[in-house]
């Protein structure tokens, strides 16, 4: 059901609406005039809800500011209330409404998992769904959590980590061996009994009961000595006091099962969220979120926003500590429990020793939103200092910048990085494989990269930029304008950021389009640090490309490919062209001639050279 004048600027006729509205249960969407999504709300009576948004004593700013803009509501009908709650979280990121709470965070969270179903298993890392067999322990706030872990449990009981299709090929025990950090099983240096009790033990600690694996290593240690096994006795006293070492760093409290603790602080209009993570009894880390809240939004709705788009996927511990209470709690309980298949419950401590991680949790969202707003009232001050350095009538809301990145000519790729007023704005990075230029080239790649960009945003009516940042001279600023002039694009500010003397940090000159002198800032000027931020994320990011695209290229070649063509006639080929690039630019008479490659063969070499051209 909808109510959805999108093509008119008419006022929304709540009254008419109404008077139809069903009173099931379901979710609606606040529609402006230009068709975006305003809001989006559940409610277990849709009638009752979405009338109180119109009545006269709505005293609320954000609400009365939101139903001003509103020309039409569209309603979806569910069969409960729950199944509504997971349709808002659905539409909240699909459509992403500027007055709903909105969390980004698309990251999935990494595991460890240990292949249990081998004889020899495996402990790794692991991020994605979890359809291997095995198991897996977490899940963890970062990926440097997980590696420290993995560190610490390969050092404690030496099971491998090697990727399987290696393990499977060795003849000698690699260098993890030889360094103590593998007990060797890929060569029969420990048998299958041995390495499932140094398995079990790896899962003990993972699961968090050291105190049971100490036991275990002290009465192994104790008959070692009794057996004048000494050397092994010493390394099976190291073993113990390492795991005490970690015990004391990872001890929370006296429970054993799994719980997130959930803190949100605020100033100033802005939220920050704490998320520490406690599974069986142990700290595995802890990760902030900073979501976007609309004006007028209080501690509790922050969290209850936060609770219904952040968990749906992932996994669900027995028991959340909130620092607010929620006014959904029974629902979101419902709707969590069914996503764990088992009851989840909400609470909001009040004292003893839950409420002291909450506090801990709440102290440190208080740190992190501090340092948050700090840092953003630094990047606002370098953007004022660059609109003053820059001449520019007003401050940019929206900066770019290229650069181009290759090893000797080979696999170049260019970059394209965005700021906006707020800082790095990633979901609009872009990078570009550079074709068909001369290697070396860095105008051409620029003016290629720049063209297959704008078009694009031309095309699909994106945004243009303030601020174009060139990293480079005055050749690769007028490469990059006779391209934006090819596009038929001005009214954005071009400024070419050049190395300066032994291109030291500091001392780079900055050419303003059409303008031949250069620009030159202190090293300590503000603005010259948001330049060199901006470009050095631009850098950053095409050498990243550039290296992942050299080495699939040279994990590969285009004639291993062919069909027809074996491994001798492949090194025929490159011996007799003095290489791949070589033999990539030869013609078909010209690869036809090499003996035992027909003129069959040779349009097949070609053609796999050639395949973007047909």
């Amino acid at each position: 059901m909808s109510a959805d004048p999108r093509n008119s600027a008419e006022r929304f006729d709540a009254k008419d609406f109404l008077r139809t509205l069903t009173s099931r249960p379901g979710v609606y969407r606040m529609v402006g005039h230009d068709g975006e999504v305003l809001y989006v709300g559940k409610a277990g009576n849709l009638r009752r809800r979405v009338s109180s948004y119109f009545g006269r004593s709505v005293t609320n700013a954000k609400t009365r500011a939101m139903v001003a803009q509103i020309r039409g509501v569209e309603v979806t009908v569910t069969n409960t209330e729950a199944e509504a709650l997971i349709l808002e979280n659905n539409l909240i990121k699909a459509y992403r409404p500027r007055y709903n709470v909105l969390l980004r965070d698309d990251k999935s969270y990494p595991y460890i998992h240990l292949s249990t179903h081998q004889d020899y298993p495996r402990l790794g890392f692991h991020r994605g769904p979890r359809r291997a067999r095995g198991r897996y322990f977490g899940p963890y706030p970062n990926a440097g959590s997980v590696r420290e872990s993995l560190n610490l449990l390969q050092k404690l009981f030496g099971v491998r980590q090697c990727e399987d299709v290696f393990f499977r090929n060795r003849s000698r025990p690699c260098l993890q061996y030889q360094i103590k950090r593998c007990s060797g099983p890929c060569v029969g240096l420990i048998g299958t009994e041995g390495y499932a009790r140094d398995v079990r033990l790896t899962e003990l600690v993972l699961e968090g009961r050291n105190a049971q694996v100490i036991e275990e290593l002290v009465e192994r240690m104790e008959r070692a000595s009794r057996e004048l096994q000494f050397e092994e006795a010493a390394r099976l006293r190291d073993q113990i006091a390492a795991l005490r070492r970690v015990q004391e760093r990872q001890y929370v409290s006296g429970d054993a099962g799994d719980v997130d603790v959930i803190a949100c602080a605020g100033s100033e209009g802005h939220f920050g969220i704490q998320l520490l993570f406690i599974r069986q009894g142990r700290v595995l880390g802890n990760r902030s979120f900073f979501p976007k809240v609309p004006d007028g939004a209080a501690e509790g709705e922050v969290l209850e926003g936060f609770l219904s788009q952040h968990y749906p996927g992932r996994s669900v511990p027995e028991l959340i500590l909130l620092s607010h209470p929620v006014a959904q709690r029974e629902l979101l309980e419902k709707v969590l429990g069914e996503e764990r298949g088992a009851p989840t419950r909400l609470s909001v401590p009040r004292r003893g020793e839950r409420s002291r991680w909450v506090q801990l949790a709440l102290t440190n969202a208080g740190q992190a939103l501090r340092e948050r707003l700090a840092s953003r009232s630094a990047y606002r001050t370098r953007l004022e200092n660059l609109q003053d350095a820059l001449g520019l009538e007003q401050s940019a809301q929206r900066l770019e910048c290229f650069d181009v990145s290759h090893t000797m000519g080979e696999a170049t790729v260019a970059s394209c990085v965005v700021f906006t007023d707020e800082g790095p704005l990633k979901s609009d990075y872009r990078r570009f494989n550079i074709k068909d230029v001369e290697p070396g080239d860095d105008y051409a790649a620029l003016t290629q990269a720049v063209t297959r960009r704008y078009t694009r945003v031309k095309r699909e009516e994106g945004k243009l930029p303030d601020v174009l940042f060139i990293d480079g001279g005055k050749g690769q600023l007028a490469a990059a304008a006779a391209a934006l002039q090819e596009l038929q694009i001005d009214g954005l500010s071009l400024v070419g950021v050049a190395k300066g003397e032994g291109r030291k940090p500091g001392s780079e000159r900055l050419f303003l389009f059409p303008s031949k002198s250069a620009t030159i800032l202190p090293a300590d000027s503000p603005a010259l640090l948001l330049v060199q931020q901006i470009r050095d994320e631009a850098h950053r990011f095409a050498i990243a490309g550039h290296r992942g695209r050299r080495a699939r290229a040279r994990s590969s070649s285009p004639l291993e490919e062919v069909r027809g063509l074996g491994p001798k006639r492949r090194q025929m080929l490159l011996r007799q062209f003095g290489g791949l690039r070589e033999v990539s630019r030869a013609g078909v008479e010209d690869l036809a001639r090499v003996k035992g490659v027909s003129r069959e063969l040779a349009q097949r070499i070609f053609d796999a050279f050639h395949v973007d051209d047909r």
